[in-house]
């Protein structure tokens, strides 16, 4: 049974947080997103985000990260941009390790988190949350989140997370004033200002390496098109989570076909969810019986 005060959400919600392209629009129009992710020991996370955010439907994808990367990056999408310049959204940490990456590395997360854009902050980056200035959603796992409250010396561990998550996301977005989407089995969004979201149709086979780089990749996409309203209104921060979760649940559905899946099938799906979430066509898929 869901805790009071939470909401499902749903097709028919998320579609309004999809953005549609206009005629007289342009790359930058449609949205840049700036892509700090992977590193030496797991380049494949560059990959699987940038590709994600590609599919999901903004214009440009700036990824800046390390040599290895970058080839792999450019191998799978030779659209990518390589070079700095005008971004209007970050995706942060994806595939990089907090314990070891180098000074140089976290200056340039630093130097993103100034800027104070919308910014998705996963795995590698999570522990530069409170540099951040702009409107913020972070994206751990429950042993993720169980290290960062940790810190605080405010400690939950894995294992108490994950029987209650819609608690100590709330307690998360409170502590790290941001918004928390706490992947799991169902994903709890959280805010600060109050907002209380899940999502629950997502195959069991999702539970697969890379899916949450996938998952960053569209969160990223969705802040990128609607930079201009987070900058006016950062509550559209929640919403725009959930629509990301849903989204990447309904590409692990039409991937699997109730079957297994990896983590690319699901970036590969994006388009096909986008579409049904828009055009009204296709049911996201089932919601599994917990």
């Amino acid at each position: 049974m869901k805790p009071r005060g939470w909401l499902e959400w749903e097709a028919e919600q998320a579609r309004d947080w999809i953005y549609r392209p206009q005629p007289g629009d342009d790359k930058y129009s449609r949205g840049v997103l700036g892509v700090r992710t992977g590193s030496k020991d797991y380049p494949g996370a560059a990959v699987l985000g940038v590709d994600a955010a590609v599919r999901t439907g903004l214009g440009m994808v700036r990824y800046l990260g390390p040599r290895r990367a970058q080839d792999l990056v450019l191998q799978r999408r030779p659209e990518i941009v390589t070079v700095p310049g005008r971004v209007q959204a970050w995706l942060l940490g994806s595939g990089i390790n907090a314990s070891t990456r180098t000074d140089a590395v976290t200056n340039a997360l630093d130097a993103a988190l100034a800027e104070g854009l919308p910014t998705v902050l996963d795995a590698g980056a999570l522990d530069l949350v409170s540099r951040a200035i702009g409107p913020t959603v972070i994206t751990p796992h429950a042993g993720e989140l169980a290290v960062m409250l940790e810190n605080e010396a405010k400690p939950g561990s894995a294992s108490q997370i994950a029987a209650n998550p819609g608690e100590w996301a709330i307690r998360a977005a409170r502590l790290f004033d941001v918004t928390v989407l706490l992947k799991g089995a169902v994903t709890h969004v959280a805010s600060p200002a109050g907002a209380r979201l899940t999502v629950s149709i997502g195959p069991a086979w999702l539970a697969t390496a890379g899916s949450g780089d996938v998952l960053g990749g569209i969160l990223g996409s969705l802040l990128a098109t609607h930079s201009d309203q987070l900058d006016a209104d950062a509550a559209s921060l929640a919403p725009l989570a959930a629509t990301a979760a849903l989204l990447h649940a309904a590409a692990a559905n039409l991937a699997s076909g109730g079957g297994p899946i990896a983590a690319l099938d699901v970036a590969d799906a994006v388009p096909r969810a986008v579409a049904a979430f828009l055009d009204h066509g296709i049911d996201p898929g089932p919601r599994p019986t917990r």
